[in-house]
């Protein structure tokens, strides 16, 4: 057998059959399929960590701030919204606005805020309604759980 016969029957046993391709193709399919159909599950606890560091540290600057200007934190009638508009004209010592403007949580509905707090009676109560968007057990809020009286 010559150098050139060699060469050209190692090129022929060199690559993948049609058979290997269209395994590797359905593998892969599979695996999309699998990541496509839990993406909500794998995506889902970004969405709380979101939350959790909103209600616990995000806001917490902001409202400190107001309640060293205002000597009070907002009430639950002024709401977040108050770090962002002058509540009222008798404001007199309202330096903000606070924040540039009030983000919906990971889920598109707006944090809840509570002055004074239920849960946190020497504060404010602030906290995301979670998934399913009402209050119930999956709410994330600012309080230690298991504390104050639940929602």
């Amino acid at each position: 057998m010559t150098e050139q016969e060699r060469l050209e029957k190692r090129k022929a046993q060199a690559g993948f059959t049609l058979l290997e391709i269209l395994i590797a193709i359905a593998l892969l399919a599979a695996i999309a399929g699998l990541l496509v159909t839990n993406l909500d599950r794998i995506l889902g606890g970004g969405r709380e960590q979101v939350a959790r560091l909103f209600v616990e540290e995000t806001l917490e600057t902001p409202l400190t701030a107001y309640r060293v200007n205002m000597g009070r934190y907002p009430s639950t009638e002024e709401g977040l919204e108050a770090l962002v508009k002058k509540p009222s004209d008798e404001a007199v010592n309202w330096r903000g606005p606070y924040v540039k403007k009030l983000n919906p949580d990971p889920w598109g509905t707006p944090y809840q805020y509570a002055y004074p707090g239920e849960r946190n009676a020497s504060g404010f109560d602030l906290w995301s309604l979670g998934p399913d968007g009402i209050e119930s057990e999956d709410d994330i809020g600012n309080w230690v759980a298991g504390s104050g009286e639940e929602l």
